[in-house]
């Protein structure tokens, strides 16, 4: 089938504005965001028209839950996709790091006891 130019083009525009939309993973460098198109386990690829020139310690992001955290360096530049590899990439735990090795069966806080006069 044979679409003239101009309809491909807003075609292709409106698939690509309909995906960014609804796809909510984000790369975010020195408090700016960017939108991920797309990722694989080597990288990720976000929007060339975006302007960013991405590199050096970024955090990954699925709406506001914090994925990972690592170093990136620009690859290549395919049509409209700027496309970035990763040097390093570490699991982001949710948890403050400690110098000290917790114990399994250590409970997790301490109540009170009942207030004599209360």
């Amino acid at each position: 089938m044979y679409l003239p130019c101009d309809v491909q083009i807003g075609l292709d525009e409106a698939r690509r504005s309909a995906h960014l939309k609804s796809h909510r993973l984000r790369v975010e460098a020195g408090g700016v965001s960017h939108r991920i198109l797309r990722t694989w386990p080597g990288g990720f690829a976000i929007d060339a028209a975006d302007g960013a020139r991405l590199r050096g310690l970024v955090d990954l992001y699925d709406g506001a839950r914090h994925l990972s955290r690592g170093l990136i360096v620009a690859a290549s530049e395919s049509g409209a996709e700027r496309i970035f590899d990763y040097k390093r990439m570490t699991d982001a735990t949710g948890g403050q790091p400690s110098d000290f090795v917790h114990a399994p069966d250590a409970p997790a806080g301490l109540l009170d006891g009942p207030r004599r006069g209360a």
